[in-house]
């Protein structure tokens, strides 16, 4: 959870950013070609964004947390994500074809990976995000040697 709070921070911060340097932008130089209203109340775009995006910063990463999950059972990998809508994906490890761990810079600071479970059929690939880095490392190992011992039994 750690993760999505802090790229909903970081995505707040750049949202809020932008929106203050537009409002000093249009306050100060008097554009010709913005409205008067908003040259003389630039202010509101910076509150606008707060007043908006404030409830998306809190509640998104806690919601993710809550239907984001995974799980290796038998010979499928089970994989739950999504936040407005809700993605199911269900992998053989017969199918797999390659299995890839990424860190991004939030990731790399928190000690975290994302694993990438990739078949054929771009439907049936799934990307597993926010998992510690030893577990992605084990859970990746273990994958490509099950599909290695399964391979054989796929048609």
């Amino acid at each position: 959870m750690r993760l999505w709070l802090l790229e909903s921070l970081f995505a707040f911060v750049l949202f809020l950013g932008g929106s203050l340097l537009i409002a000093h932008w249009v306050g100060g130089s008097g554009w010709s070609w913005v409205p008067g209203w908003f040259a003389d109340h630039s202010w509101t775009l910076p509150a606008a964004v707060v007043v908006l995006l404030g409830p998306f910063l809190v509640t998104e990463p806690f919601i993710r947390y809550a239907v984001h999950r995974w799980e290796l059972s038998g010979d499928v990998v089970y994989a739950r994500s999504g936040y407005l809508t809700r993605e199911w994906v269900f992998v053989p490890v017969s199918r797999i074809q390659t299995v890839d761990k990424a860190q991004g810079w939030f990731e790399r600071m928190l000690g975290l990976a994302t694993l990438e479970i990739r078949t054929a059929s771009h439907a049936g690939s799934s990307t597993i995000k926010g998992l510690d880095h030893h577990v992605a490392a084990g859970l990746a190992e273990q994958l490509a040697h099950r599909a290695e011992a399964l391979r054989d039994d796929a048609t």
